[in-house]
């Protein structure tokens, strides 16, 4: 349940345009609401300035069609991870205006796109590491963060990365996303003055050991200022991607934030 859904319930009961008992029918979810197999967080948007989002792998596509239905009964944004195109076909039954991103593996389902702020800059080492740096870069969009992409720059070429050096300084925040054994986030991270939010992806062969090694390399990297995130994790990067480019804008249940009525 998003915050200006939830401003303009108050401001309908403030002007008596709905009863107290239909505004309480509108608010009854918060802060979670429970299925069962599924606790919905509800309150998740008001709280930390993003929605709860689904991991799909794990869920039968039945629970995962319940749980699509009332966060968008929420009237909140719904955006679905590690998707593929069954799951697609089975939310555009109930949302047929969902969007599916192959290569990312996203589903989104959004009322209308969040007002852009700032710059987030998302880079891959490889081709094969897009699909996660898409997801990072989605989610970060999603979420109200400008995000730019620049693909296939890793350290096997390292001029491919250096002729784009411009993108640096228009970015507020770095998320780098890589394979192999991960050294590009350690390369960035020597060369702006940037938070650089490292991925490592499960890209590589045998004694990468499915990500591990890139991991490793991340989290033993000698540069300041470079934060990883856990194997694949393009979601949980774009999420803090988009808190750090948004931390000089009100956030959105703050008292000088203004709000349409939908």
């Amino acid at each position: 349940m998003n915050p200006t859904y939830i401003r303009t319930i108050l401001e309908a009961l403030q002007k008596g345009a709905i009863s107290l008992d239909q505004a309480l029918n509108e608010l009854k979810n918060l802060p979670y609401e429970d299925l069962a197999f599924a606790k919905l967080d509800h309150h998740r948007w008001l709280r930390r300035g993003f929605p709860e989002a689904i991991f799909c792998p794990g869920k039968s596509l039945e629970q995962i069609v319940q749980i699509a239905r009332r966060i968008i009964a929420a009237h909140s944004t719904l955006l679905a991870t590690k998707a593929n195109q069954e799951i697609y076909e089975a939310i555009c039954s109930i949302a047929p205006q969902a969007t599916f991103y192959p290569q990312a593996r996203m589903i989104v389902v959004q009322d209308e796109p969040r007002p852009l702020t700032g710059q987030v800059l998302v880079l891959s080492a490889g081709t094969a590491d897009i699909s996660v740096a898409q997801e990072a870069a989605i989610t970060a969009q999603v979420f109200g963060s400008r995000v730019s992409s620049l693909f296939d720059v890793g350290v096997a070429g390292i001029h491919r990365l250096l002729d784009h050096q411009h993108l640096f300084d228009q970015a507020r925040v770095i998320i780098v996303v890589a394979g192999m054994e991960g050294a590009l986030a350690s390369v960035v991270g020597g060369l702006v003055n940037k938070p650089v939010i490292a991925v490592p992806t499960s890209i590589g062969y045998g004694a990468s050991f499915g990500g591990v090694a890139a991991l490793l390399t991340m989290l033993n990297s000698c540069v300041g200022g470079v934060a990883v995130v856990n194997i694949d994790n393009g979601y949980s990067a774009g999420c803090i991607a988009h808190l750090i480019n948004s931390l000089d804008k009100p956030s959105d249940n703050s008292s000088e934030m203004s709000y349409e009525a939908r």
